[in-house]
């Protein structure tokens, strides 16, 4: 077949493959509801897996020190944060006594179980290798969770930047450790905010994901309460209980702790 045979005979749908995508919703009840949950939780998947592409991506732009692209591809990742957020206002039309009338058939399906989210707090720096009980031994999912604990979280690229800027990051970092505020980091952040130049700019769009990521957690935990209330989450989780203790946990404390010296 020809390059201008084979351009014939790509259509839209093909090209964006909608007989997989649109029968991927599959209801396990008869309720009207149950769909609108499946749809809002595979957009949320799609998002992740979005999320995980431009940080990907940022992270090798800020390794290479390169500002303009840095920057334009947080400022995506914030628009696309944004939306997630957004979504919740969907769900929330969903009410309690419509969520019960299929919750029961989710059976042991859970949130807490999303691959693709813990590997994403996994690059932003998280290191709690509890996380891996949800995940059979050699499934793909625990392998990308391990394998992107001990990569460089995206302040440990985001360091790397700042040197490639001139400034004098002290030490090396095991990438392997929880991120800990840094006194001896907080005094380079400062000398940043005072030069004012293009790693000042890339500071705060880092503290806008990083505000923009509470917020998610936010209207999460509240999404739940009004859905569910204190009940324990499916799966066996705590639901509410757990993501409240999720709130307020900043992503990069030491952009947060210079605040007060500036």
């Amino acid at each position: 077949m020809s390059d201008s045979d084979q351009q014939a005979t790509l259509t839209y749908s093909s090209y964006l493959a909608l007989d997989e995508v649109l029968g991927a919703q599959r209801p396990r009840s008869a309720e009207h509801d149950e769909l609108l949950f499946i749809v809002i939780h595979q957009v949320y998947e799609l998002w992740f897996k979005q999320l995980l592409h431009e940080l990907a991506f940022l992270q090798r732009h800020l390794e290479d020190g390169d500002t303009p692209h840095a920057v334009r591809t947080l400022r995506r990742i914030l628009t696309i944060l944004k939306v997630v957020v957004a979504q919740i206002d969907v769900l929330e039309t969903m009410t309690p006594s419509q969520f019960t009338t299929f919750r029961a058939r989710l059976d042991a399906a859970s949130g807490f179980q999303s691959g693709q989210f813990r590997e994403l707090e996994a690059v932003l720096g998280r290191r709690d290798r509890a996380v891996f009980e949800h995940y059979p031994q050699g499934s793909a999912a625990r392998e990308r969770i391990a394998a992107a604990m001990v990569r460089p979280s995206l302040f440990d690229s985001f360091l790397i930047y700042l040197r490639a800027h001139g400034y004098d990051i002290p030490g090396e970092r095991d990438v392997r450790a929880p991120l800990a505020p840094s006194p001896a980091t907080q005094a380079v952040l400062l000398q940043v905010y005072r030069d004012d130049t293009s790693p000042a700019l890339v500071c705060e769009l880092l503290v806008d994901l990083d505000e923009g990521l509470q917020e998610w957690r936010y209207r999460h935990v509240k999404m739940v309460e009004r859905t569910i209330g204190d009940k324990a989450g499916t799966g066996g989780s705590s639901g509410a209980t757990y993501l409240r203790t999720t709130l307020s946990t900043p992503v990069f404390p030491d952009l947060w702790a210079v605040r007060r010296e500036l």
